[in-house]
């Protein structure tokens, strides 16, 4: 009998402590928030877009020569929002140590990182 009381004890707190930590995304890449952090490009010469992202959650999207000045944050492990020029973009990102998927509207951009 106390065998068995151990048993389903030692069963139950392993139970419990597999509910606690990091999402099984987190497990797999890394954390997401950590992942974004640095450059980031998406298309081809003469229609290079580059993205940065720094840990304060400073932002910037550079395209045709012009950059644009931002900030972002990530409220879940697969969601962020990107202000830039005072407009606030929800978006659905997968991030892992090499790419960045974006998408918004139906559209999804693939960043490499640089």
């Amino acid at each position: 009998m106390k065998t068995r009381f151990a048993f389903v004890g030692l069963t139950c707190l392993v139970l419990s402590m597999s509910g606690c930590g990091s999402s099984p995304q987190n497990l797999i890449n890394g954390n997401p928030e950590k992942l974004i952090v640095g450059k980031w490009e998406a298309g081809e010469v003469g229609g290079l877009v580059t993205a940065e992202f720094s840990k304060d959650g400073k932002a910037n999207l550079t395209m045709f020569g012009r950059t644009l000045e931002g900030t972002y944050k990530m409220p879940s492990d697969d969601e962020m929002e990107w202000t830039l020029n005072g407009k606030t973009t929800k978006y659905k990102v997968k991030v892992t140590a090499t790419t960045l998927v974006v998408t918004s509207e139906g559209k999804t951009v693939t960043y490499k990182k640089v």
